[in-house]
């Protein structure tokens, strides 16, 4: 495996999102406006990071199973995802997640267990990546910390908790970690907080640097080390399915931050992902492609400054940012 630009972990389910008209209730049938099938969970992250541009890597675990192998496919050979640190694994079904978007939300509902190989066993030795991004929680994460100690710049996400313990011992895997960036409801459930503003700082004892995203109120980001506190406004759109959004965010803000862009910058870069991302059904086929921001960027010349990012790394070379920031800060 050459040289990667990021490499992610976490586990990876097959997504099914139906569109609704109204919740589903008891005893009734709802026909669906739309659908959209494609790979999830840490796959958002891989194809948003690969669409725009990187050099990305996939470690996780496929079921030998159809869907696993659709999977592959389809983040192998449409998506320019790395697999080399994947396994496919027999007598263990792909997790399989329904999506069922309506009311400008969505609920998500999961048949699966979890991978008989942890992201420890599928990452013996630290990747040769410039950055790592992992969803952290109640399983050992080791590969974090010698991941860090070659040189990578680490970035994490959780996610909902379906026991609703919101266990904070999970947090002390920040010690290993440059970047957190849990979504508002995450961060207050985990730090036992009543606004985001108030977990993005209790999070921030934790870790060098804090992003939360918080739907369509916006992001904030609050680095621990110089003080910098950024709050971003979310971007209007006509939002049908947020399936994904906030792991588009995340790898928007993680390509930013390998352009070495500045704070602000990097929080509006994910808010924008994130924004047009949530304009579509679907988690990872969501994730937009350069096409789709020079599309943004010739319907909003009014936004100058995300105009010109857009504009400036559109038309670089995939790699020629002359100014890497490699602290992740």
């Amino acid at each position: 495996m050459s040289e990667l630009d990021v490499v992610v972990s976490g586990l990876v389910f097959h997504d099914l999102v139906l569109g609704l008209p109204s919740a589903p209730r008891p005893g009734t049938e709802v026909w669906a406006t739309d659908s959209a099938e494609s790979p999830g969970g840490i796959a958002n992250f891989a194809v948003a990071l690969a669409r725009l541009g990187l050099r990305t890597g996939l470690a996780a675990a496929f079921g030998a199973d159809d869907l696993g192998d659709r999977l592959r496919d389809r983040l192998t050979n449409h998506e320019n995802v790395d697999l080399t640190l994947s396994r496919r694994l027999d007598g263990w079904q792909t997790p399989l997640t329904v999506a069922l978007a309506y009311d400008n939300d969505r609920a998500l509902v999961t048949r699966g267990t979890p991978p008989p190989l942890s992201a420890d066993e599928l990452i013996t030795t630290p990747p040769a990546a410039r950055a790592v991004a992992a969803h952290i929680g109640p399983w050992p994460n080791e590969w974090l910390a010698t991941s860090k100690a070659a040189g990578s710049v680490v970035f994490a996400d959780v996610g909902w908790d379906p026991s609703e313990r919101w266990d904070p011992s999970v947090l002390d895997q920040l010690q290993h970690c440059d970047v957190f960036l849990p979504n508002a409801g995450e961060a207050m459930n985990y730090t036992r907080t009543d606004t985001p503003d108030q977990a993005l700082t209790k999070l921030a004892e934790k870790v060098p640097l804090v992003v939360v995203s918080n739907g369509d109120q916006g992001a904030l980001a609050l680095d621990a080390g110089t003080g910098e506190r950024i709050a971003v406004p979310a971007l209007h759109v006509a939002a049908v399915d947020t399936t994904g959004a906030g792991d588009v965010f995340a790898a928007g803000f993680i390509a930013a931050t390998l352009w070495g862009l500045p704070l602000a910058e990097r929080v509006r870069f994910g808010a924008l992902t994130a924004a047009l991302s949530v304009t579509r059904y679907g988690g990872a086929d969501a994730a937009p492609t350069w096409a789709d921001l020079a599309a943004w960027h010739q319907h909003h010349p009014e936004d100058q400054s995300l105009a010109a990012l857009v504009a400036s790394q559109h038309s670089a070379p995939i790699g020629s940012a002359t100014s890497r920031d490699q602290s992740g800060r």
